[in-house]
């Protein structure tokens, strides 16, 4: 492979000179799960350095100076400032579902398409979540405190069985789907609230609003983005609207719950009952310390961010975001890049292709076609995309004619990165 990258977002670029796939560094961060590492190894990369932890400040700079592909879990934070020093960043692969650890905006400006794992561990969260109902439902962790000091209550008060009662899911997506089918092998009737039109699985029923959905459900899911419409989208005025004696079930991201107006309603009775899995703010690693005004309550599941950590998941989410960043490497292919305009490539064998990455302004394709018409090279396919910043053409050619091409496609104006697949 040969890249040539514009580090600083402007009209300019350098090619490097050949490089394999050996010579390539691969830096994975926070403990990412050893079936990424053996997918990337067979795929033909041996420079793979593994760090336990998420790196900060200037470790951060330090690891990723000379890196082509980093992996990433949650806690590193990749600002468009870390971005800019990362001048050799080729991709960027999130272990996980979320991607707001990092400035996605940057990333694409940069050239640099981001890929996660947004199904590997559905099934875990799914899983995780229905313990909880059934958990919730039957006052077990109250119960279960009460024992853990010495007490004992044994008492039907506030315990009831899942079956007949009703789940309301906020987020249709893939955890939501499947928890409502699993809930409804149980015997609950579950209705949802999405703000896209989803289709039903199952005897679900979509709510026409979410003051609607709260008000009839025994226990309320939320499985949604951290967005700028979900932050504390369930505030005092939710939880309020609640059905007296609900549950409430956060597996989603920390900022969609406001925990101090939780901690109210619980204190009150109102609800008699939360599992939350994120929070706010979270500690930086196993050796800090959690606060929380929830920390007080028995009747409240607390769990530290692992709905998807399950090794099942970790073995899934490993080998599913690896092989998008070698697809990536390897033929140029963005399909479900969160930040990239997508591309779904075929093969080129017998060929070279060349990537161009640009800013999406007019005339940019007219103007790779003309200096490759120019030279004289003749463009066996192109495959192009586009968002509302960057534009992504694909052109496939003859091997001898690939690296004056190169050159000429990265002085094509509005050029922020350019590369050749061999």
């Amino acid at each position: 492979m040969s890249l040539a990258r514009n580090s600083k977002a402007v009209e300019r670029a350098a090619t490097q000179s050949e490089i394999s796939k050996s010579d390539l560094l691969v830096v994975l961060l926070e403990g990412i799960h050893p079936s990424a590492v053996d997918a990337l190894r067979h795929g033909g990369y041996t420079r793979i350095v593994t760090h336990a932890k998420s790196l900060a400040g200037i470790e951060l700079r330090a690891a990723l100076t000379e890196a082509t592909f980093l992996g990433i879990r949650s806690r590193t934070q990749l600002t468009g400032e870390v971005l800019q020093h990362a001048n050799r960043l080729a991709a960027i692969g999130c272990f996980c579902i979320g991607t707001n650890q990092v400035d996605l905006g940057a990333a694409m400006r940069l050239g640099i398409p981001v890929f996660n794992a947004p199904f590997s561990n559905t099934r875990s969260v799914a899983e995780l979540v229905l313990a909880q109902i059934i958990m919730l439902m039957r006052g077990i962790p109250e119960k279960n405190a009460v024992l853990h000091r010495g007490g004992w209550v044994k008492s039907a008060a506030h315990s009831y069985e899942v079956r007949g009662k009703t789940l309301g899911i906020v987020g249709y997506g893939h955890i939501g789907t499947q928890i409502g089918v699993l809930a409804e092998q149980l015997g609950m009737r579950v209705v949802f609230r999405d703000i896209e039109a989803k289709l039903p699985l199952g005897n679900a029923f979509e709510m026409a609003g979410l003051d609607e959905l709260l008000k009839v459900s025994d226990v309320v899911s939320l499985h949604v983005p951290e967005t700028a419409e979900t932050a504390n989208m369930i505030g005092t005025a939710q939880l309020a609207a609640m059905k007296p004696g609900s549950h409430l079930i956060n597996a989603s991201r920390g900022s969609v719950v406001d925990i101090d107006a939780l901690a109210a309603a619980l204190e009150s009775r109102h609800l008699h009952g939360a599992a939350i899995d994120v929070f706010p703010v979270e500690p930086q690693g196993n050796d800090s310390a959690f606060v929380s005004p929830l920390t007080r309550f028995d009747n409240v599941i607390l769990t530290p961010h692992i709905g998807g950590s399950t090794s099942e998941a970790q073995v899934n989410i490993g080998k599913e975001v690896a092989a998008k960043l070698i697809r990536y490497d390897n033929n140029g292919s963005t399909t479900s890049a969160v930040n990239f305009p997508e591309v779904a490539l075929p093969k080129h064998a017998g060929r070279s292709r060349l990537l161009h990455i640009h800013k999406n302004v007019p005339g940019v394709l007219a103007h790779v076609n003309e200096k490759l018409s120019a030279a004289g090279i003749n463009i066996a396919a192109q495959y192009l995309s586009t968002n509302a910043d960057v534009g992504y053409v694909v052109i496939d050619i003859d091997h001898a004619a690939s690296q004056p091409s190169l050159a000429e496609l990265c002085r094509v104006p509005a050029t922020i990165r350019c590369r050749i697949l061999y």
